[in-house]
């Protein structure tokens, strides 16, 4: 049966890369695995993957090709670099890119991956964070062929509860930038909310159970909140460059397509100035370090 699966390969070992990893591996799927700094596969070879020393040799040993990456030069670097993927990469394989990058930059690289080498590409952002990807509850927004995601649709099962085909390639990208609109946001105003809640003196650890299932509950206030009040921002769920990248994708976005997007944009400056603190691989929950006065 296991030799029936397809064999898969991985790039991007990172908070998220990791858990997918090892769900995959349990699944029993064949995978070989590359990361920029090698080190961070060695808990997966424990577990049965094989590594490989460049993008370009994960094409050897796989069918499927999965990246998830920090941002689209990332992914550009990974797939069209010297030794990158799409050096080896053939029609009969399919690339699946995780990360979360530039809807236009995506839609590029995958006409110039069909081009050149006659391969698909489809994008599949996710969203979940870490806890999600351990627990194989992610979302996924997916863009691309719709052959080639039945054929892939199998294997990301594992990873997530609910994929939606959202269109054409680069719409998944669309999609995760609406979605870290909503979460940058609202990570923001949580903060804002802690701060006021401490300051006009109520306990702000009971924010979150008192607002649970009413109309301003959602999962990053029930991750968050907490956090926040308790000044816990260890251990790193995600980091503030993250949410940065992407409310800076959003705003990009709405340019190219005249459309506002205000909030976004006051969120990524503020977002920015956080950054410029010293927080950028920092924890989301830090947020409350704007308003609270916490050094």
């Amino acid at each position: 049966m296991q030799r029936s699966l397809p064999r898969l390969a991985f790039a991007g070992i990172g908070l998220m890369g990791l858990p997918m990893c090892q769900r995959l591996l349990a699944a029993g799927y064949p995978l070989v695995v590359w990361n920029r700094n090698p080190d961070k596969c060695t808990p997966l070879l424990a577990l049965g993957a094989q590594q490989v020393q460049t993008p370009a040799e994960l094409c050897a040993q796989a069918d499927i090709i999965l990246l998830c990456l920090a941002d689209t030069n990332a992914v550009a670097e990974v797939v069209f670099a010297e030794q990158g993927v799409a050096k080896a990469l053939t029609e009969q394989q399919i690339l699946v890119d995780l990360s979360s990058i530039e809807p236009a930059a995506t839609r590029a690289m995958a006409q110039r991956l069909l081009t050149e080498q006659g391969a698909q590409w489809l994008d599949v952002p996710v969203s979940g964070g870490v806890g999600g990807a351990d627990a194989g509850t992610l979302a996924m927004m997916a863009g691309g062929d719709a052959q080639a995601l039945a054929q892939v649709r199998p294997v990301l099962e594992h990873l997530g509860q609910r994929m939606t085909h959202m269109g054409a390639v680069g719409s998944g990208q669309v999609a995760k930038v609406c979605n870290q609109m909503l979460v940058a946001c609202n990570a923001m105003v949580i903060a804002e909310v802690v701060a006021l809640a401490e300051r006009a003196g109520v306990d702000a650890a009971l924010l979150a159970p008192a607002l649970a299932g009413g109309f301003a509950d959602s999962k990053p206030l029930q991750i968050l909140a907490p956090q926040m009040a308790a000044r816990e921002f260890e251990p790193v769920k995600w980091h503030v460059r993250t949410l940065l990248k992407d409310l800076d994708m959003a705003v990009q976005l709405s340019q190219q397509h005249t459309s506002a997007t205000p909030m976004s944009g006051l969120a990524a400056q503020l977002m920015r100035a956080h950054a410029a603190q010293g927080h950028l691989a920092n924890d989301p929950a830090t947020l409350i370090k704007l308003y609270s006065g916490d050094h």
